[in-house]
């Protein structure tokens, strides 16, 4: 079982992929928006944004980036 995370203390901007365009209009992506301690990042499905999220460390974070980095994506199409 899981428990829902209490909503941070303050307001979050919430940033989207530029491999998503960074359009409001385009859902299939997640969005990130950083700790306002600097600590970590908040990560949350944009397609449900009221869905609920999940937190990484700083250290979480670097290693989210690096895996995936390496993944290749094919071509669209």
């Amino acid at each position: 079982m899981t428990d829902k995370m209490p909503e941070p203390s303050v307001p979050l901007n919430w940033q989207k992929s530029s491999y998503s365009g960074g359009d409001s209009d385009k859902t299939d992506c997640v969005e990130v928006a950083f700790a306002p301690s600097g600590d970590g990042a908040f990560v949350r499905d944009s397609k449900d944004p009221e869905g609920g999220m999940f937190r990484l460390s700083r250290e979480g974070w670097r290693a989210f980036l690096t895996a995936a980095s390496k993944i290749e994506v094919p071509p669209a199409g």
